[in-house]
């Protein structure tokens, strides 16, 4: 049909229906029968219309505030990826009257995210935006949340116990499967495997590494049932006994040489390995921090999963804005892509364009 702006007077007189009816149907409000929506759909799919957006913006009065609980984070960092993907949709939102506050908990410490928990319940919000970390306080949250009919979504792992409008992040199981999968095509028979962690298996705080792990095993216990492998606990903070920890191991367990991390922190044994010398025959690890990739890049890393932190806040933001500003449909899952990169194609890689 020819391309020109049309009215909703217009839309209602090629429908057949009055100009209240079709902008019920554009703003979804308000009892329209079905035949009536049918009729205006069918205009709108016939002149291809899109409502004007900066419009809508320009003439709306409510201002809504969306608020985002997300670890503290250092540059450079998985979270500050996260962030940076939220102010982005923030500028993009600006022009609707959509304004983005933070709130931020230290990641693994139940007290400060009870804290930052307890604080949201102060602040006036229209809607949250959760990176959860222990499950008993988020469900807490939740439940307030959904009394006083805030929407709320997830991002970075999914907890499905819940009525959040969606979820937006890795299928975690999933990529700990192909995490195994893609390090074990260098297993030759004899050889043993590394599990490093940063928290004991069963740590609450560490729900996200519990479900990578869960598919690595799962994985290997298809593939590789009588495979022998090592548990070896690091420390988030303290190189030096981190030193200690991996020259014990090693020097015991010489047939140990492939590893995987289920954090963001593989550069920990990355650099071990390269201020040693020691060689693993193969190293798997999370997230493209640029410590990260610079061990991918010069060897000692062999893969590296990304699950695009940044995107995941810029969705985060937008789902909630579809939902509660423009009124759209939401998906109630939005799972990431999993990335592998190896040093032959990191170069090539970008999350937005």
């Amino acid at each position: 049909m020819e391309n020109k702006n049309y009215t909703i007077k217009d839309i209602a007189r090629m429908a057949g229906v009055s100009a209240g009816t079709v902008d019920r149907v554009l703003h979804n409000r308000g009892d329209v029968s079905a035949s009536s929506r049918e009729k205006v759909q069918k205009v709108l799919d016939e002149i291809d219309y899109h409502p004007n957006m900066f419009a809508i913006g320009l003439a709306a009065k409510k201002r809504y505030c969306i608020l985002c609980i997300i670890p503290y984070y250092i540059e450079h960092d998985y979270w500050h990826s996260v962030a940076e993907g939220i102010n982005r949709a923030s500028q993009e939102m600006r022009p609707f009257n959509v304004s983005i506050e933070f709130l931020y908990y230290h990641h693994a410490d139940r007290l400060s995210y009870e804290k930052a928990c307890a604080k949201i319940r102060r602040e006036p919000m229209d809607a949250v935006l959760i990176a959860p970390n222990f499950r008993e306080e988020t469900m807490a949250l939740t439940s307030y949340l959904e009394e006083k009919e805030i929407p709320y979504a997830f991002i970075d792992f999914n907890i499905e116990d819940t009525h959040a409008l969606c979820y937006i992040g890795q299928d975690s199981k999933a990529s700990g499967y192909i995490a195994a999968k893609i390090l074990m095509r260098k297993y030759e028979e004899g050889q043993e495997l590394i599990l490093f962690l940063n928290n004991k298996k069963n740590n609450p705080a560490e729900i996200q590494m519990q479900r990578r792990m869960d598919g690595f095993m799962s994985f290997i216990s298809q593939e590789h049932n009588n495979l022998v492998v090592h548990d070896v606990v690091l420390n988030k903070e303290d190189d030096a006994a981190n030193r200690r920890t991996l020259e014990e191991f090693f020097a015991a367990h010489p047939q140990a040489v492939l590893g995987a991390v289920f954090n963001s922190r593989v550069y920990q044994v990355a650099g071990y390995l390269q201020e040693t010398g020691h060689h693993l025959a193969g190293l798997v690890g999370y997230d493209l921090l640029q410590k990260n990739v610079e061990h991918l890049k010069s060897g000692e890393v062999n893969y590296l999963i990304g699950q695009r932190p940044g995107l995941q806040g810029y969705c985060g933001i937008k789902a909630l804005c579809d939902h509660m500003v423009f009124k759209r449909p939401v998906t109630a899952v939005k799972y990431m892509p999993i990335d592998i990169l190896m040093k032959e194609n990191i170069n090539f890689y970008f999350e937005f364009e």
